[in-house]
């Protein structure tokens, strides 16, 4: 019911799907269909589900589930935004039962991709929740006060327990279908808790303490020497995962006339402020300040660690802040009065407030930053930490001006990400589930998007991604700075972990964990 961080870590734990894209490889794997074959005209799926699997109330599983799932997520009623990154072409796919473990899967036109848009969709108990999608409240069947033990699913673990603000405790899924390889049953461990710690630094001090086995996301890079000497020393174990695929980004509220009659709307949406805030960024600077150098200078959503999609020969705004205040100039906002910032043709000084998450240092530095190289050219900042979740808020409400927060890709290949890439997407933060591409280059990028996904030869799509990010880079909806190299560090117990770049970078793969 939701694309949050957090809840797609509960639904690893708890939930399963047909297939599963491995976050260290980025190959698709089976899961809860063993197998599949695909038509000549590649339109059409058949999947042989697992037998003998069940879900965590012992109930049978079966096909049925499946096309329920796909029932649940497409209604209208339900207004899933999951929904629109499992359509193709704006249309659902067709998902029909011909057999109690068979399963066809028809796309509306050719997707590239093909099952990889499968690892969003997990699959759910008809049984338990039929009633709830044929009533009309399948979106609240399951909330905060539900009790756990109604609760059913096919991933490795069950919640046994929830504490509002402070830990949801899972236990072991005795009725889980995956083995090791010599015929144990998995998980491997028998409870995972995950505590909610509020600040990142409290976070560290607990693995460094021994109070956590690992922590929720990547470590940060101030934290890497004092967890480098405790790793030398054996207390814990600290993993070098590479330069990351995901970057935190900033930018402007884009959505048309949200700024109404406020004197900042001739200037505040062009896209020649975003061009002029990426010339006026030292990203240098920016990474040293920030990540203290771990990382790597990036210009776009796609970073040079996803070497298949990265457009390695699209421009990039080189640090030159007097070609900055010249594109400042450019609409109209120039120093009237001599006191070395900007001012727009009213008269009217060239301010904004940017939010960001309060209680990330990272994003905090980040935004400081930007605040201050900004000022060097004229602009000034007002800077505001809000908690995560009323950042979120603020940007499907429309109610901020400018923000810098991070949106965590799903895959590496875009066409999973088709929800931050199409006008249409929830994700397109900047401005979110439009009706109709507002700009004529989002609508090229649409039509890029849809062209891209509609082919199977890995050239042509690269060649049109290649495209999408020459536009993206032109108008620059969102500003990015520096990706962080990855660390990922857990306690010396804990053994037989995949890490992957992206989150959760352990607890993808939580079901082959270990602790000595």
């Amino acid at each position: 019911m939701a694309q949050e961080r957090a809840l797609d870590l509960v639904g690893r734990l708890t939930m399963g799907q047909l297939v599963r894209i491995n976050r260290a490889t980025w190959d698709i794997e089976p899961w809860l269909a063993e197998s599949w074959t695909r038509s000549t005209d590649g339109l059409q799926y058949t999947l042989k589900l697992r037998p003998n699997v069940t879900f965590s109330d012992g109930h049978p599983f079966t096909a049925d589930d499946v096309v329920f799932s796909f029932e649940a997520l497409y209604d209208e009623k339900t207004s899933s935004p999951i929904s629109e990154t499992v359509r193709v072409g704006g249309k659902p796919l067709r998902v029909d039962a011909s057999g109690p473990l068979t399963v066809v899967v028809t796309f509306p036109s050719p997707f590239g991709p093909g099952l990889r848009l499968l690892d969003n969709v997990w699959i759910l108990p008809k049984h338990r929740l039929a009633a709830a999608l044929k009533q009309g409240t399948f979106a609240r069947a399951w909330g905060l006060n539900t009790p756990p033990e109604e609760l059913a699913g096919l991933g490795p673990f069950v919640l046994e327990k929830f504490e509002p603000g402070q830990r949801l405790s899972f236990v072991r899924n005795p009725h889980y279908w995956r083995t090791t390889a010599d015929g144990k049953r998995l998980p491997s461990l028998d409870r995972v808790i995950l505590e909610v710690v509020p600040e990142q630094d409290a976070e560290t001090l607990r693995l460094q303490s021994g109070q956590s086995d690992l922590i929720a996301t990547e470590l940060r890079t101030s934290d890497y020497a004092p967890l480098k000497r405790l790793a030398d020393a054996g207390q814990i174990s600290l993993v070098d995962v590479g330069d990351g695929y995901d970057a935190d980004s900033f930018w402007m509220n884009l959505k048309p006339g949200v700024f109404g009659g406020d004197p900042r709307a001739s200037w505040i949406q062009k896209d020649e402020l975003r061009r002029a805030i990426s010339m006026a960024v030292d990203r240098e600077l920016f990474l040293n300040t920030v990540y203290l150098g771990a990382g790597a200078p990036v210009f776009g959503p796609i970073t040079a660690a996803n070497k298949k999609w990265y457009a390695s020969g699209v421009p990039h705004e080189a640090h030159d802040p007097a070609g900055a205040r010249q594109l400042l100039a450019s609409i109209g906002l120039v120093d009237r009065n001599g006191d070395g910032m900007l001012e727009d043709a009213r008269n009217h000084p060239a301010r904004f407030t940017l939010l960001t998450q309060k209680g990330r240092s990272d994003r905090e530095r980040a935004v400081a930053v930007i605040r201050d190289q900004l000022k060097t050219i004229g602009l000034t900042v007002d800077v505001v930490m809000l908690d995560f979740l009323e950042v979120v808020k603020r940007i499907y409400s429309g109610n901020y001006e400018a923000i810098y927060l991070g949106a965590p890709a799903t895959d590496v290949d875009p066409a999973s990400n088709l929800d931050f890439w199409l006008s249409s997407g929830a994700q397109h933060f900047w401005n979110p589930s439009q009706k109709t591409p507002a700009t004529e280059w989002e609508r090229r990028i649409d039509d890029l998007m849809a062209k891209q996904i509609a082919t199977t030869d890995d050239s042509t799509r690269r060649d049109l991604f290649d495209e999408i990010q020459r536009i993206f880079a032109e108008h620059q909806p969102a500003v990015y700075f520096a990706a962080p190299h990855v660390f990922v560090a857990t306690s010396s117990r804990v053994t037989h972990i995949t890490p992957s770049l992206i989150p959760p970078q352990v607890l993808w793969a939580a079901d082959t964990i270990q602790v000595r």
